[in-house]
């Protein structure tokens, strides 16, 4: 049995375990505070933690732990009954280290989905640490080079996780007339910002520009979408990125203000490989016709460096391997 605790920020946690179930081979239950689908299976519904913010870090120690929440005290006390009666194998964080933490705590190794950024705080090295395997969503071209020894040998570099790798990219067909050009934001962050792309727009003659998920220009299929674009512009998300490059198709990626600069970390990754033309922040409106000019250049075929169509089964197949492992490993008595 394998557990699998999914963080409620945003769709790219769920996204990827969706990905990796669909090829597991070990029993998987989900935890999350996220409402479960049809299909999802065994799911661990777990109250928010919200109501309180009184010393959340615990005096710099962890990340969210708030004094007297009681969906905080709820959520952990329902994991930690859980373990007791299923006894996991394993359980796969994406991602706590507070989630992390309660499940070593409790005797359990755990596979912990690692963020590019600066990840060197106390809480996220303890989490790092203690974990069994780092589970990288990248490849190991793109390894994080100033991780410790111990991280890197005990990571297993899947690639980036995306729901269409069973898709066949189209190649633009950037006729005639207008050019393309694709906004697609997530969940996570502050939103959509709608006045820049309005900026965009009127700063980019010839240009027809929609918004993924946005009614009414932004409506249909977001695989039909990414095909439909000539050009995307998307913040510096694992998912997003993923379903860009999965897509084949050029992109201008703007780094979001995220914690330990996740996003500008995975910017500077893609845009020293050559993979994207990346900023650091929105850029002035002028800007645009040239930052556009320059990703039209791009060698999209290259886009299977950082997402490859294997990424997710190789992620399944490994923390199968792991659940076997560790379930033979304590099953040996103890001399």
């Amino acid at each position: 049995m394998i557990g699998y605790y999914v963080h409620h920020q945003g769709r790219g946690h769920l996204q990827r375990m969706r990905c990796i179930a669909a090829h597991l081979k070990t029993p998987l239950t989900v935890l999350s505070s996220l409402p479960a689908a049809g299909g999802d299976g065994p799911w661990i519904d777990l109250p928010m933690d919200d109501t309180s913010a009184v010393d959340p870090t615990a005096n710099g120690t962890l990340h969210w732990v708030p004094l007297h929440d009681n969906g905080l005290r709820e959520r952990m006390a329902k994991i930690a009954a859980w373990i007791g009666t299923a006894k996991p194998d394993l359980v796969v964080v994406d991602v706590s280290v507070e989630v992390a933490t309660l499940c070593r705590l409790m005797g359990v190794p755990t596979i912990v989905a690692a963020m590019r950024g600066d990840r060197f705080d106390p809480a996220h090295r303890a989490a790092y640490d203690a974990a069994y395997a780092l589970l990288a969503p990248w490849a190991a071209e793109f390894a994080v080079p100033d991780w410790p020894t111990g991280w890197l040998d005990k990571a297993f570099h899947a690639g980036a996780i995306s729901r269409f790798a069973d898709r066949v990219p189209q190649p633009s067909k950037q006729d005639t007339g207008s050019r393309r050009g694709l906004v697609l934001w997530g969940s996570g962050g502050d939103g959509v910002p709608m006045d820049r792309v309005v900026a965009l727009a009127a700063a980019t003659t010839g240009w027809e520009w929609r918004v993924a998920g946005r009614a009414p220009r932004g409506n249909g299929d977001l695989w039909e979408l990414l095909q439909w674009a000539d050009v995307i512009v998307t913040h510096g998300g694992q998912g997003a990125v993923a379903e860009v490059a999965t897509a084949r198709r050029p992109a201008v990626v703007i780094a979001e203000q995220r914690p330990h600069g996740e996003q500008a970390a995975t910017a500077a990754a893609l845009g020293a490989a050559g993979l994207a033309v990346t900023l650091p922040g929105w850029p002035a409106a002028s800007q645009w016709p040239s930052l556009l000019a320059r990703a039209g250049q791009l060698d999209v075929e290259q886009w299977v460096r950082w997402a490859p169509a294997d990424a997710a089964r190789r992620a399944a197949d490994f923390i199968d391997a792991a659940a076997t492992e560790v379930r033979r490993t304590t099953e040996q008595p103890v001399a």
